[in-house]
């Protein structure tokens, strides 16, 4: 769920804790959690609603003043709905997170990686993608997304989707700008070249 900056503090802190969006259907869910630059939370409620029935202390809630000013930028143009999302900051570590510091590559985990690595590859529909990824993203850490899908001639968009797999998998990490291997990625790459 995206937030911009001058939310990120009241999320981190957990004053902010609703967000109006305007929708044709939600792009959320409740009891799922998703990233946002305060941090991780979880959506506890997806309701849509009267903007009419929005209350001073929801608009506080989102971060406002007031409930117009809550309201203001929610689009509700081509028959969007207003609706209003509450949600939790959570303090749990990310289980991304963990799982790209975990270096513990025996030969289950070389296995269940390869595994996987091999079924990505096999539902491509540009060809085994998945090696050549990881080998471009340890060679350029910290380079452009548009970049990097350029010298493997990729449309940056579904280049980055790929990248994103790699990372779900815990292989690699996003930076500021471009990528970098993970803890684990870099332990795999070791463990597959030394067979």
């Amino acid at each position: 769920m995206r937030f911009t900056k001058p939310f990120w503090a009241g999320i981190a802190d957990g004053s902010i804790t609703v967000a109006f969006r305007g929708w044709h259907r939600p792009t959320v869910v409740a009891g799922r959690a998703y990233r946002t630059g305060g941090g991780r939370i979880e959506v506890v409620s997806v309701d849509a609603i009267d903007p009419g029935a929005v209350s001073v202390d929801d608009a506080a809630a989102a971060g406002y003043s007031s409930v117009d000013d809550a309201l203001a930028n929610v689009r509700t143009d081509d028959g969007r709905i207003v609706h209003r999302v509450e949600f939790r900051l959570l303090t749990e570590p990310d289980p991304r997170e963990a799982l790209a510091n975990d270096t513990d590559m025996d030969l289950d985990a070389v296995v269940e990686i390869t595994k996987r690595l091999d079924r990505l590859d096999a539902a491509s529909t540009h060809g085994a993608w998945t090696r050549p990824t990881l080998a471009l993203v340890a060679e350029h850490p910290a380079r452009r997304a548009p970049d990097l899908a350029a010298m493997v001639g990729r449309e940056t968009a579904p280049f980055k989707l790929d990248v994103r797999k790699l990372k779900n998998l815990g292989l690699t990490t996003s930076l500021k700008i471009g990528y970098e291997l993970s803890p684990r990625g870099r332990a795999y790459l070791d463990a597959v070249a030394s067979d």
